[in-house]
Protein backbone atom coordinates (compact mmCIF):
# COMPACT_ATOMS: atom_id res chain seq x y z
CA UNK A 1 0.00 0.00 0.00
CA UNK A 2 2.55 2.09 0.87
CA UNK A 3 4.92 1.52 -2.79
CA UNK A 4 1.37 2.59 -4.38
CA UNK A 5 1.21 5.22 -2.49
CA UNK A 6 4.87 6.88 -3.60
CA UNK A 7 4.46 5.38 -7.06
CA UNK A 8 1.06 7.59 -7.39
CA UNK A 9 3.17 10.44 -5.66
CA UNK A 10 6.04 10.25 -8.81
CA UNK A 11 3.80 9.59 -11.38
CA UNK A 12 1.85 12.94 -10.47
CA UNK A 13 4.49 15.28 -10.45
CA UNK A 14 5.76 13.26 -13.73
CA UNK A 15 2.48 14.74 -15.07
CA UNK A 16 3.25 17.89 -16.88
CA UNK A 17 1.80 21.43 -15.28
CA UNK A 18 -1.56 23.07 -16.66
CA UNK A 19 0.05 25.53 -19.63
CA UNK A 20 -0.93 29.28 -18.75
CA UNK A 21 -3.90 30.87 -19.32
CA UNK A 22 -3.74 31.18 -22.98
CA UNK A 23 -5.65 34.42 -23.57
CA UNK A 24 -3.16 36.17 -21.04
CA UNK A 25 -0.12 34.67 -22.47
CA UNK A 26 -1.62 36.10 -26.33
CA UNK A 27 -2.13 39.43 -24.25
CA UNK A 28 1.19 39.19 -23.42
CA UNK A 29 2.67 37.87 -26.57
CA UNK A 30 1.31 41.26 -28.04
CA UNK A 31 2.98 43.45 -25.90
CA UNK A 32 6.15 41.65 -26.25
CA UNK A 33 6.19 40.96 -22.23
CA UNK A 34 5.23 37.08 -22.26
CA UNK A 35 8.66 36.55 -20.31
CA UNK A 36 6.79 36.95 -17.39
CA UNK A 37 5.77 33.43 -17.52
CA UNK A 38 9.24 32.49 -18.02
CA UNK A 39 9.21 30.22 -15.20
CA UNK A 40 5.44 29.17 -15.00
CA UNK A 41 6.77 25.45 -14.96
CA UNK A 42 8.54 25.44 -11.75
CA UNK A 43 5.66 27.63 -9.78
CA UNK A 44 3.37 25.60 -7.27
CA UNK A 45 -0.29 26.49 -8.15
CA UNK A 46 -0.62 28.77 -5.37
CA UNK A 47 2.32 30.53 -7.17
CA UNK A 48 0.65 30.84 -10.58
CA UNK A 49 -2.48 31.62 -9.17
CA UNK A 50 -1.11 34.83 -7.51
CA UNK A 51 0.94 35.37 -11.09
CA UNK A 52 -2.19 35.21 -12.88
CA UNK A 53 -3.60 37.78 -10.60
CA UNK A 54 -1.01 40.13 -10.61
CA UNK A 55 -0.34 40.31 -14.49
CA UNK A 56 -4.42 40.54 -14.56
CA UNK A 57 -4.13 43.73 -11.91
CA UNK A 58 -2.38 45.60 -15.15
CA UNK A 59 -3.83 47.71 -17.84
CA UNK A 60 -1.29 46.29 -19.99
CA UNK A 61 -2.73 48.73 -22.92
CA UNK A 62 -2.05 51.64 -20.64
CA UNK A 63 1.49 50.58 -19.54
CA UNK A 64 2.75 49.51 -22.91
CA UNK A 65 1.63 53.00 -24.32
CA UNK A 66 3.32 54.10 -21.42
CA UNK A 67 6.89 52.18 -21.86
CA UNK A 68 6.45 53.04 -25.55
CA UNK A 69 5.85 56.70 -25.38
CA UNK A 70 8.59 57.17 -22.37
CA UNK A 71 11.28 55.13 -24.40
CA UNK A 72 10.64 56.95 -27.42
CA UNK A 73 10.99 60.35 -26.08
CA UNK A 74 14.52 59.79 -25.48
CA UNK A 75 16.91 62.17 -27.30
CA UNK A 76 14.17 64.22 -28.44
CA UNK A 77 16.21 67.96 -28.84
CA UNK A 78 14.00 70.03 -26.76
CA UNK A 79 13.63 74.10 -26.96
CA UNK A 80 17.01 75.94 -25.62
CA UNK A 81 16.49 77.49 -21.77
CA UNK A 82 15.44 80.62 -21.19
CA UNK A 83 15.83 82.45 -17.81
CA UNK A 84 12.14 83.09 -16.25
CA UNK A 85 10.79 87.03 -17.82
CA UNK A 86 11.58 89.24 -14.88
CA UNK A 87 7.26 89.92 -15.63
CA UNK A 88 6.57 86.40 -14.31
CA UNK A 89 7.69 86.71 -10.96
CA UNK A 90 6.50 88.62 -8.38
CA UNK A 91 9.73 89.44 -5.58
CA UNK A 92 9.33 90.19 -2.20
CA UNK A 93 11.19 93.26 -2.59
CA UNK A 94 8.91 94.78 -5.40
CA UNK A 95 5.68 93.94 -3.24
CA UNK A 96 3.82 97.02 -1.95
CA UNK A 97 2.09 96.83 1.77
CA UNK A 98 -1.24 97.45 -0.88
CA UNK A 99 -0.63 94.65 -2.68
CA UNK A 100 0.32 92.57 0.47
CA UNK A 101 -3.04 93.54 1.75
CA UNK A 102 -5.31 93.04 -1.33
CA UNK A 103 -3.85 89.86 -2.13
CA UNK A 104 -4.80 88.90 1.61
CA UNK A 105 -7.99 89.69 1.98
CA UNK A 106 -9.20 88.46 -1.87
CA UNK A 107 -7.51 85.01 -0.60
CA UNK A 108 -9.60 85.12 2.31
CA UNK A 109 -12.41 86.12 0.62
CA UNK A 110 -12.68 82.74 -1.71
CA UNK A 111 -11.80 80.23 1.11
CA UNK A 112 -15.13 81.24 2.66
CA UNK A 113 -16.74 81.15 0.02
CA UNK A 114 -15.87 77.23 -0.33
CA UNK A 115 -13.65 77.99 -3.70
CA UNK A 116 -10.26 76.62 -2.44
CA UNK A 117 -8.88 72.92 -1.95
CA UNK A 118 -5.79 71.48 -0.66
CA UNK A 119 -4.04 68.31 -2.07
CA UNK A 120 -0.97 67.33 0.32
CA UNK A 121 1.70 64.88 -1.48
CA UNK A 122 2.24 62.28 1.00
CA UNK A 123 3.43 59.09 -0.65
CA UNK A 124 6.82 58.91 0.86
CA UNK A 125 8.47 56.99 3.97
CA UNK A 126 11.21 58.64 6.12
CA UNK A 127 13.56 55.85 4.49
CA UNK A 128 16.12 58.71 5.01
CA UNK A 129 14.87 60.18 8.26
CA UNK A 130 15.67 56.46 9.75
CA UNK A 131 11.80 56.00 9.79
CA UNK A 132 9.26 53.38 7.85
CA UNK A 133 6.31 55.78 8.96
CA UNK A 134 4.93 57.85 6.87
CA UNK A 135 6.93 61.28 6.39
CA UNK A 136 4.21 63.18 7.43
CA UNK A 137 3.94 61.20 10.74
CA UNK A 138 7.41 62.37 12.05
CA UNK A 139 8.53 64.78 15.24
CA UNK A 140 10.96 66.98 14.12
CA UNK A 141 11.83 67.90 17.74
CA UNK A 142 9.62 71.15 18.62
CA UNK A 143 8.73 71.69 22.02
CA UNK A 144 4.77 70.77 21.28
CA UNK A 145 6.55 67.24 19.78
CA UNK A 146 3.86 68.15 17.06
CA UNK A 147 4.42 66.39 13.47
CA UNK A 148 4.13 67.46 10.40
CA UNK A 149 0.63 66.32 9.54
CA UNK A 150 -0.59 68.01 12.62
CA UNK A 151 1.22 71.62 11.82
CA UNK A 152 -0.16 71.33 8.52
CA UNK A 153 -4.12 70.32 9.72
CA UNK A 154 -3.99 73.25 12.67
CA UNK A 155 -2.37 75.86 9.95
CA UNK A 156 -5.62 74.97 7.87
CA UNK A 157 -7.75 75.30 10.94
CA UNK A 158 -6.38 78.59 11.47
CA UNK A 159 -6.77 79.93 8.04
CA UNK A 160 -11.30 78.53 8.37
CA UNK A 161 -11.08 80.74 11.33
CA UNK A 162 -9.43 83.57 9.65
CA UNK A 163 -11.68 83.15 6.50
CA UNK A 164 -14.87 83.14 9.07
CA UNK A 165 -13.48 86.30 10.72
CA UNK A 166 -12.76 88.14 7.39
CA UNK A 167 -17.10 88.02 6.44
CA UNK A 168 -17.86 89.00 10.28
CA UNK A 169 -18.84 85.69 10.92
CA UNK A 170 -21.99 85.41 8.76
CA UNK A 171 -21.38 82.56 6.81
CA UNK A 172 -19.97 80.64 9.49
CA UNK A 173 -16.96 78.27 9.08
CA UNK A 174 -16.74 76.63 5.51
CA UNK A 175 -14.51 73.57 5.72
CA UNK A 176 -11.52 73.38 3.42
CA UNK A 177 -11.39 69.99 2.20
CA UNK A 178 -7.74 68.36 2.40
CA UNK A 179 -7.05 65.93 -0.30
CA UNK A 180 -4.41 63.70 0.88
CA UNK A 181 -2.52 61.43 -1.65
CA UNK A 182 -0.55 58.44 -0.16
CA UNK A 183 0.78 55.23 -1.70
CA UNK A 184 0.60 51.69 -1.23
CA UNK A 185 3.43 51.99 1.18
CA UNK A 186 1.98 54.90 3.30
CA UNK A 187 -1.93 54.56 2.86
CA UNK A 188 -3.13 52.30 5.87
CA UNK A 189 -0.53 53.99 8.32
CA UNK A 190 -1.43 57.75 7.23
CA UNK A 191 -5.62 56.52 7.81
CA UNK A 192 -4.55 55.20 11.07
CA UNK A 193 -2.54 57.85 12.30
CA UNK A 194 -5.27 60.61 11.66
CA UNK A 195 -7.76 58.47 12.95
CA UNK A 196 -5.81 57.97 16.14
CA UNK A 197 -5.53 61.66 16.52
CA UNK A 198 -9.02 62.56 15.74
CA UNK A 199 -8.22 64.36 12.82
CA UNK A 200 -6.09 67.19 14.59
CA UNK A 201 -9.39 68.52 15.31
CA UNK A 202 -10.43 68.76 11.46
CA UNK A 203 -13.91 67.17 10.99
CA UNK A 204 -13.27 63.59 9.34
CA UNK A 205 -15.23 63.78 6.57
CA UNK A 206 -13.28 66.72 5.25
CA UNK A 207 -10.43 64.77 4.69
CA UNK A 208 -9.84 62.39 1.65
CA UNK A 209 -7.18 59.94 1.14
CA UNK A 210 -6.45 58.11 -2.20
CA UNK A 211 -3.64 56.62 -3.51
CA UNK A 212 -0.79 57.13 -6.43
CA UNK A 213 -0.46 54.42 -8.89
CA UNK A 214 2.12 52.20 -9.51
CA UNK A 215 4.36 50.89 -12.62
CA UNK A 216 6.16 47.86 -13.48
CA UNK A 217 9.78 48.26 -13.16
CA UNK A 218 11.29 47.92 -17.30
CA UNK A 219 14.85 47.02 -18.27
CA UNK A 220 16.45 49.12 -20.99
CA UNK A 221 14.61 47.90 -23.69
CA UNK A 222 11.18 47.94 -22.12
CA UNK A 223 10.24 44.03 -20.61
CA UNK A 224 8.87 43.54 -17.20
CA UNK A 225 11.10 42.92 -14.58
CA UNK A 226 10.32 39.80 -12.25
CA UNK A 227 11.06 40.86 -8.60
CA UNK A 228 10.07 37.11 -7.96
CA UNK A 229 8.97 34.40 -10.32
CA UNK A 230 5.00 35.45 -10.20
CA UNK A 231 5.16 38.95 -9.28
CA UNK A 232 6.44 41.79 -11.11
CA UNK A 233 8.85 44.32 -9.89
CA UNK A 234 6.66 47.62 -9.85
CA UNK A 235 7.24 51.28 -7.85
CA UNK A 236 5.12 54.16 -7.48
CA UNK A 237 4.53 56.60 -10.43
CA UNK A 238 5.88 59.94 -8.82
CA UNK A 239 4.80 62.93 -7.26
CA UNK A 240 3.30 63.60 -10.47
CA UNK A 241 1.55 60.25 -10.23
CA UNK A 242 -1.32 62.53 -8.77
CA UNK A 243 -2.45 63.68 -11.85
CA UNK A 244 -3.51 59.87 -12.87
CA UNK A 245 -4.84 59.48 -9.66
CA UNK A 246 -6.39 62.18 -9.34
CA UNK A 247 -8.70 61.49 -12.30
CA UNK A 248 -8.68 57.29 -11.72
CA UNK A 249 -10.56 58.45 -8.76
CA UNK A 250 -12.71 60.61 -9.99
CA UNK A 251 -11.60 63.42 -7.80
CA UNK A 252 -11.59 65.75 -9.83
CA UNK A 253 -15.43 65.61 -9.95
CA UNK A 254 -15.53 65.40 -6.28
CA UNK A 255 -13.88 69.13 -5.91
CA UNK A 256 -16.21 70.72 -8.55
CA UNK A 257 -19.25 69.27 -6.82
CA UNK A 258 -17.90 71.02 -3.84
CA UNK A 259 -17.87 74.25 -5.81
CA UNK A 260 -14.01 74.26 -6.03
CA UNK A 261 -12.02 76.55 -8.03
CA UNK A 262 -8.89 76.65 -6.76
CA UNK A 263 -6.29 74.19 -5.45
CA UNK A 264 -3.31 74.00 -3.40
CA UNK A 265 -0.67 71.15 -4.12
CA UNK A 266 2.13 71.01 -1.54
CA UNK A 267 4.82 68.51 -0.24
CA UNK A 268 4.52 66.86 2.83
CA UNK A 269 8.56 67.34 4.07
CA UNK A 270 8.39 71.25 4.78
CA UNK A 271 7.63 72.25 8.44
CA UNK A 272 6.96 75.82 7.49
CA UNK A 273 4.96 75.44 4.43
CA UNK A 274 1.90 77.85 4.85
CA UNK A 275 -0.98 75.38 3.47
CA UNK A 276 -4.06 76.91 1.88
CA UNK A 277 -2.13 80.30 1.99
CA UNK A 278 -4.79 83.28 1.73
CA UNK A 279 -1.51 85.65 0.26
CA UNK A 280 -0.65 83.44 -2.66
CA UNK A 281 -4.11 82.47 -3.65
CA UNK A 282 -5.16 86.24 -4.00
CA UNK A 283 -1.97 86.81 -6.14
CA UNK A 284 -2.90 83.70 -7.71
CA UNK A 285 -6.57 85.06 -8.47
CA UNK A 286 -5.26 88.88 -9.28
CA UNK A 287 -2.76 87.29 -11.64
CA UNK A 288 -5.60 85.85 -13.50
CA UNK A 289 -3.50 82.76 -14.75
CA UNK A 290 -3.94 78.86 -14.64
CA UNK A 291 -0.87 77.53 -12.84
CA UNK A 292 1.37 79.08 -10.30
CA UNK A 293 4.51 78.61 -7.62
CA UNK A 294 6.24 79.78 -4.77
CA UNK A 295 9.75 79.93 -5.83
CA UNK A 296 12.71 80.96 -3.39
CA UNK A 297 16.07 82.06 -4.99
CA UNK A 298 18.38 80.13 -5.27
CA UNK A 299 21.36 80.14 -2.02
CA UNK A 300 24.23 79.11 -4.72
CA UNK A 301 25.02 77.83 -8.33
CA UNK A 302 25.06 74.13 -7.09
CA UNK A 303 22.47 74.49 -4.28
CA UNK A 304 20.55 70.78 -5.74
CA UNK A 305 17.36 71.91 -6.62
CA UNK A 306 15.74 72.10 -9.72
CA UNK A 307 15.04 76.10 -11.07
CA UNK A 308 11.83 77.27 -12.95
CA UNK A 309 13.16 77.98 -17.47
CA UNK A 310 11.52 79.10 -20.11
CA UNK A 311 11.42 76.58 -22.66
CA UNK A 312 12.70 78.65 -25.45
CA UNK A 313 11.81 82.36 -26.10
CA UNK A 314 7.85 83.09 -25.80
CA UNK A 315 7.80 79.31 -24.67
CA UNK A 316 6.05 77.98 -21.07
CA UNK A 317 8.09 77.87 -17.87
CA UNK A 318 8.86 74.76 -16.35
CA UNK A 319 11.34 73.28 -13.64
CA UNK A 320 14.76 72.04 -14.67
CA UNK A 321 16.57 69.63 -12.19
CA UNK A 322 19.56 70.45 -10.63
CA UNK A 323 21.35 67.10 -12.70
CA UNK A 324 20.11 68.20 -16.19
CA UNK A 325 21.87 72.00 -15.82
CA UNK A 326 25.50 72.38 -16.31
CA UNK A 327 27.61 74.15 -14.33
CA UNK A 328 28.62 77.36 -16.74
CA UNK A 329 24.92 77.67 -17.12
CA UNK A 330 24.37 77.38 -13.58
CA UNK A 331 26.83 79.60 -12.77
CA UNK A 332 25.66 82.61 -15.05
CA UNK A 333 24.96 86.34 -13.63
CA UNK A 334 22.47 88.49 -15.07
CA UNK A 335 24.31 91.47 -15.56
CA UNK A 336 21.55 94.11 -14.38
CA UNK A 337 20.16 92.26 -11.47
CA UNK A 338 23.48 90.99 -10.47
CA UNK A 339 21.61 87.88 -9.07
CA UNK A 340 21.94 83.79 -10.95
CA UNK A 341 19.94 83.94 -14.40
CA UNK A 342 18.62 81.12 -13.41
CA UNK A 343 17.71 81.53 -9.65
CA UNK A 344 14.41 80.82 -9.09
CA UNK A 345 14.03 77.39 -7.12
CA UNK A 346 11.09 75.07 -7.03
CA UNK A 347 9.94 74.34 -3.62
CA UNK A 348 6.63 72.05 -4.41
CA UNK A 349 4.74 74.78 -3.04
CA UNK A 350 1.77 75.31 -6.34
CA UNK A 351 -1.76 76.39 -7.17
CA UNK A 352 -3.78 75.57 -9.85
CA UNK A 353 -6.91 76.51 -11.49
CA UNK A 354 -9.53 72.89 -11.25
CA UNK A 355 -10.21 73.29 -14.98
CA UNK A 356 -6.68 73.61 -15.47
CA UNK A 357 -6.19 70.59 -13.86
CA UNK A 358 -8.80 68.29 -16.03
CA UNK A 359 -6.53 69.59 -18.75
CA UNK A 360 -3.45 68.56 -17.47
CA UNK A 361 -4.68 65.11 -16.12
CA UNK A 362 -6.01 64.39 -19.97
CA UNK A 363 -3.16 65.45 -21.70
CA UNK A 364 -0.54 63.83 -19.65
CA UNK A 365 -2.72 60.89 -19.50
CA UNK A 366 -2.70 61.54 -23.46
CA UNK A 367 1.21 62.02 -23.78
CA UNK A 368 2.16 59.14 -21.91
CA UNK A 369 5.71 60.22 -21.34
CA UNK A 370 7.62 59.39 -18.08
CA UNK A 371 10.37 60.47 -16.90
CA UNK A 372 12.84 57.73 -16.63
CA UNK A 373 14.72 56.75 -13.29
CA UNK A 374 17.74 54.83 -13.57
CA UNK A 375 17.62 52.37 -10.31
CA UNK A 376 18.86 49.12 -8.67
CA UNK A 377 15.52 47.18 -8.72
CA UNK A 378 15.09 43.56 -6.91
CA UNK A 379 14.72 40.98 -9.05
CA UNK A 380 15.00 37.22 -9.12
CA UNK A 381 18.74 38.05 -10.12
CA UNK A 382 19.25 39.98 -7.01
CA UNK A 383 19.21 43.43 -7.22
CA UNK A 384 19.69 44.64 -11.12
CA UNK A 385 19.87 47.97 -12.25
CA UNK A 386 16.43 48.97 -14.58
CA UNK A 387 14.34 51.72 -15.04
CA UNK A 388 11.42 53.05 -12.98
CA UNK A 389 9.15 55.18 -14.42
CA UNK A 390 7.97 58.80 -13.06
CA UNK A 391 6.18 61.77 -13.50
CA UNK A 392 6.53 64.80 -11.54
CA UNK A 393 4.58 67.35 -10.12
CA UNK A 394 6.28 70.02 -12.17
CA UNK A 395 5.41 68.41 -15.46
CA UNK A 396 2.06 70.17 -15.12
CA UNK A 397 3.65 73.50 -16.21
CA UNK A 398 4.53 72.54 -19.66
CA UNK A 399 0.89 72.53 -20.32
CA UNK A 400 -0.15 75.91 -18.99
CA UNK A 401 -0.90 78.79 -21.10
CA UNK A 402 0.11 80.82 -18.00
CA UNK A 403 2.36 80.78 -15.33
CA UNK A 404 2.86 82.73 -12.51
CA UNK A 405 6.15 82.51 -9.50
CA UNK A 406 5.51 84.11 -6.50
CA UNK A 407 8.61 84.56 -4.50
CA UNK A 408 8.94 83.53 -0.86
CA UNK A 409 11.66 84.21 1.69
CA UNK A 410 13.23 80.74 2.81
CA UNK A 411 13.36 81.42 6.46
CA UNK A 412 10.13 82.23 5.99
CA UNK A 413 8.09 79.14 4.43
CA UNK A 414 10.60 76.75 3.26
CA UNK A 415 12.27 74.24 5.62
CA UNK A 416 12.76 70.78 3.89
CA UNK A 417 13.30 67.69 6.51
CA UNK A 418 14.57 65.28 4.35
CA UNK A 419 17.62 63.95 6.05
CA UNK A 420 18.46 62.76 8.63
CA UNK A 421 20.33 64.47 11.57
CA UNK A 422 23.97 64.73 11.11
CA UNK A 423 23.88 65.24 7.63
CA UNK A 424 24.75 68.66 6.68
CA UNK A 425 21.48 70.17 5.22
CA UNK A 426 17.43 69.60 5.60
CA UNK A 427 17.42 67.86 8.88
CA UNK A 428 15.06 67.68 11.31
CA UNK A 429 17.36 70.02 13.89
CA UNK A 430 17.68 72.65 10.86
CA UNK A 431 14.10 72.44 10.40
CA UNK A 432 13.10 73.09 13.96
CA UNK A 433 15.38 75.62 14.40
CA UNK A 434 13.82 77.63 11.41
CA UNK A 435 10.59 77.14 12.72
CA UNK A 436 11.56 78.41 16.59
CA UNK A 437 13.59 81.69 15.04
CA UNK A 438 10.87 82.38 13.09
CA UNK A 439 8.29 82.31 15.82
CA UNK A 440 10.69 83.98 17.89
CA UNK A 441 11.04 86.74 15.70
CA UNK A 442 6.90 87.20 15.83
CA UNK A 443 7.03 87.30 19.41
CA UNK A 444 9.80 90.56 19.54
CA UNK A 445 7.55 91.91 16.61
CA UNK A 446 4.45 91.59 18.94
CA UNK A 447 5.82 93.34 21.71
CA UNK A 448 6.87 89.69 23.59
CA UNK A 449 10.53 89.81 25.34
CA UNK A 450 12.44 86.42 25.06
CA UNK A 451 15.11 84.99 27.74
CA UNK A 452 17.14 82.11 27.28
CA UNK A 453 19.48 79.74 29.33
CA UNK A 454 21.42 78.40 25.79
CA UNK A 455 22.43 81.06 22.81
CA UNK A 456 19.34 81.88 21.06
CA UNK A 457 20.57 80.95 17.78
CA UNK A 458 19.95 77.34 19.21
CA UNK A 459 16.71 77.65 20.47
CA UNK A 460 13.63 79.78 20.00
CA UNK A 461 9.64 79.64 21.48
CA UNK A 462 7.11 78.15 18.72
CA UNK A 463 3.92 79.25 18.28
CA UNK A 464 0.80 77.11 17.67
CA UNK A 465 -0.64 77.67 14.48
CA UNK A 466 -4.50 77.69 16.28
CA UNK A 467 -2.61 80.99 17.47
CA UNK A 468 -1.51 82.71 14.40
CA UNK A 469 -1.10 81.33 10.64
CA UNK A 470 1.67 83.94 9.75
CA UNK A 471 2.67 86.50 13.15
CA UNK A 472 -1.03 87.74 12.77
CA UNK A 473 -3.13 88.62 15.70
CA UNK A 474 0.19 88.12 18.38
CA UNK A 475 -0.29 91.39 20.06
CA UNK A 476 -2.98 90.73 23.03
CA UNK A 477 -0.80 87.08 23.59
CA UNK A 478 2.65 88.63 23.86
CA UNK A 479 2.79 92.05 24.32
CA UNK A 480 4.88 92.88 27.66
CA UNK A 481 5.29 88.91 28.70
CA UNK A 482 8.51 87.30 28.47
CA UNK A 483 8.72 83.47 27.32
CA UNK A 484 12.05 81.74 28.33
CA UNK A 485 13.10 79.54 25.33
CA UNK A 486 12.26 76.53 24.48
CA UNK A 487 8.76 76.68 24.55
CA UNK A 488 5.25 76.63 22.78
CA UNK A 489 2.96 79.16 22.94
CA UNK A 490 -0.06 78.24 22.94
CA UNK A 491 -4.37 79.38 23.45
Amino acid sequence: MKEMVVGSEVGRRGTPPPPPPQALLERLKDYGQEDAFALWDELSQEERDLLVKDIESLDLPRVDRIIRCSLGSQGHPLPAIEPVPEGSVSTVEERTPEERERWWKRGLKAIAEGKLAVVLLSGGQGTRLGSSDPKGCFNIGLPSGKSLFQLQAERILCVQRLAAQSTDGSAGTVPIHWYIMTSPFTDEATRKFFESHKYFGLEADQVTFFQQGTLPCVSGDGRFIMETPYKVARAPDGNGGLYAALRSSRLLEDMAMRGVKYVDVYGVDNALVRVADPAFLGYFIDKGVTAAAKVVRKAYPQEKVGVFVQRGRGGPLTVMEYSEMDPSMASEINQTTGRLRFCWSNICLHMFTLDFLNQVANGLEKDSIYHLAEKKIPSIHGYTIGLKLEQFIFDAFAYAPSTALFEVLREEEFAPVKNANGASYDTPDSARLMLLRLHSRWVVAAGGFLTHSVPLYLTGVEISPLCSYAGENLEAICRGRTFHAPCEIAF
